[in-house]
């Protein structure tokens, strides 16, 4: 089997969305993004790591995203969405680089581990930390709790901040044993760290093949039983309510999402949102309020915005 590789010359600043409009909208089979800062930060650890910087093959200016597709995919319909996503976010003030977009076609297997060396533990926090399969931890704290991760073709590294501000969220609302559907699940992380602080029920959703599968994986890698996983479009066709609504999703998707809330949330319940440029903020917010929700919480790292959201009436 090959694999069809979009590769964007690009700026640091939109791998987030970049990665999130080409899992979530075009459904990549996986991403990877190739830094300068990669390579520059290897030569400043503290071992044997010697980094010769004019004798690496195609070092980036800043950063190489690469999104991985079926052979069958439309190729040129591809690049063109890519450009304008790359224009739509130079709209936002984002540096996009010099957007140069390439494609070419690899084995599948020539891809499958190489990116494996730059994805290493994130002592996340006091109570979560995200350790890759291939990797040895030991806890920083007794019960710091472990998400063993093996992401298989990119779907959800832990390294995102979209993705760390959610969790800072789930950190923060897990007060009690609850219950959480996380929606638009990718590598399962989110759902994992639910289970891990406790949570008593798990569902984890998602429209892809790729994304459930690579989540069963890691569920079973984690040795959970309370995650149960349904493939469906956000909240559509899900029964039940829960205490925990977590959602890390670009906001154009979690605009289709808010709708679908209430049906879904018990009373008292908590939706924490993250996936948002400040910029497109506004829509958020007008679209919480429009469906008698308010934001309770405000979390920012640089651009990207998490929030933690209630009903008016709580």
């Amino acid at each position: 089997m090959k694999l069809l590789v979009i590769k964007i010359e690009t700026s640091h600043e939109v791998e987030d969305a970049l990665t999130i409009y080409a899992q979530d909208n075009l459904n990549a089979l996986g991403t990877e993004a190739r830094k300068r800062s990669d390579f520059e930060q290897a030569g400043w650890l503290h071992d044997s790591t010697v980094v010769e910087m004019d004798d690496i093959k195609d070092l980036p200016k800043d950063m190489q995203f690469m999104a991985y597709f079926d052979e069958e995919a439309d190729k040129d319909a591809l690049v063109k969405k890519f450009n304008d996503k790359l224009q739509e976010l130079k709209g936002y003030g984002l540096n996009i680089g010099d957007g140069k977009i390439s494609t070419s076609y690899i084995a599948d297997q020539d891809w499958n581990t190489a990116w494996q060396k730059y994805y290493h533990v994130i002592d996340f926090s006091r109570h979560l930390a995200i350790v890759p399969e291939w990797e040895d931890y030991k806890p920083a704290f007794k019960d710091q709790q472990l998400i063993k991760l093996d992401p298989g073709l990119a779907f959800g590294t832990g390294n995102h901040k979209t993705t760390q501000l959610a969790m800072m969220g789930l950190e923060r609302a897990m007060i009690k044993p609850m219950s959480v559907v996380d929606v638009g699940t990718g590598s399962g992380i989110l759902a994992i760290a639910a289970s891990k602080l406790g949570a008593t029920d798990v569902m984890a959703t998602d429209i892809s093949d790729e994304s459930m599968t690579a989540a069963k994986q890691n569920f079973a890698l984690n040795d959970l039983n309370n995650i149960r996983v349904q493939k469906t479009s956000l909240l559509a066709n899900v029964d039940g309510k829960f205490d925990i609504i977590v959602a890390n999703i670009l906001a154009e998707i979690l605009l289709d999402l808010i709708p679908q809330m209430d049906a879904h949330l018990n009373q008292g319940g908590q939706i924490i949102f993250s996936g948002i440029d400040y910029l497109q903020l506004p829509k958020i917010k007008k679209a919480l309020d429009d469906n008698n929700l308010k934001i309770d919480l405000t979390m920012r790292q640089e651009r990207w915005i998490g929030l933690s959201i209630t009903r008016k009436d709580q």
